[in-house]
C-alpha cells in the first residue's frame, strides 16, 4: 500500500492558483477592451516598466532566445503597446519602452490582479491571505515567472 504524504498535492494547487492569476489578468485586460494581448506581453511589459529594458534583458527575464524576445518586441511595437528607442548608454542597443496604451494595458492588468486578490481575501479572510503570502514568500523567489507561449 502505497501511502501519499498529506501535502502531496501542494505542487498542483500552487500551478492552478497561478493559472488562475494568469486567467483574471487575461479577462480583466480583455475586459478593458485590450484583447489583442497574450500573458506574454504582460510579463514583458513588468520587465520594461518602469524604465523600459533591452531585447536581451527581455529575453533573460522571459526565458527565451533573443531572437524569440525579437519577435514579441516586433508585435508589441506594430500593435502599438512598445516603441524602439535610442539606449542611452549603449549605442548599439535599443530601449524597449511602453507606449501610452502599454501602460493602459499594464493598469488594466493590475486592477485585474486587485480584484483577484480581494477574492482571495473575501474567501480566506485578510489574516489567512497575510499567513499564505507570508509563506510564499519564504520559499518564492519573487520574479521568477516563466510564460507559456
Amino acid at each position: 500500500m502505497t501511502v501519499v504524504p498529506e501535502n502531496a498535492d501542494l505542487p498542483l494547487l500552487l500551478l492552478a492558483a497561478a493559472a488562475e492569476v494568469t486567467d483574471a489578468v487575461q479577462a480583466g485586460v480583455a475586459a478593458a477592451g485590450f484583447t489583442d494581448v497574450r500573458p506574454t506581453h504582460g510579463y514583458a511589459f513588468a520587465r520594461m516598466a518602469p524604465h523600459g529594458a533591452t531585447v536581451g534583458e527581455l529575453a533573460e527575464h522571459l526565458g527565451v532566445t533573443k531572437q524569440a524576445a525579437s519577435q514579441l518586441v516586433d508585435e508589441l511595437v506594430t500593435k502599438g503597446y512598445a516603441d524602439r528607442n535610442p539606449h542611452p548608454r549603449d549605442a548599439r542597443a535599443r530601449l524597449i519602452t511602453l507606449t501610452d496604451r502599454g501602460w493602459a494595458c499594464t493598469r488594466a492588468a493590475d486592477a485585474a490582479l486587485a480584484d483577484f486578490t480581494r477574492h482571495w481575501s473575501d474567501a480566506l479572510g485578510p489574516t489567512a491571505l497575510a499567513q499564505v503570502r507570508k509563506g510564499l514568500a519564504r520559499v518564492v523567489t519573487p520574479g521568477r515567472v516563466r510564460p507559456s507561449w
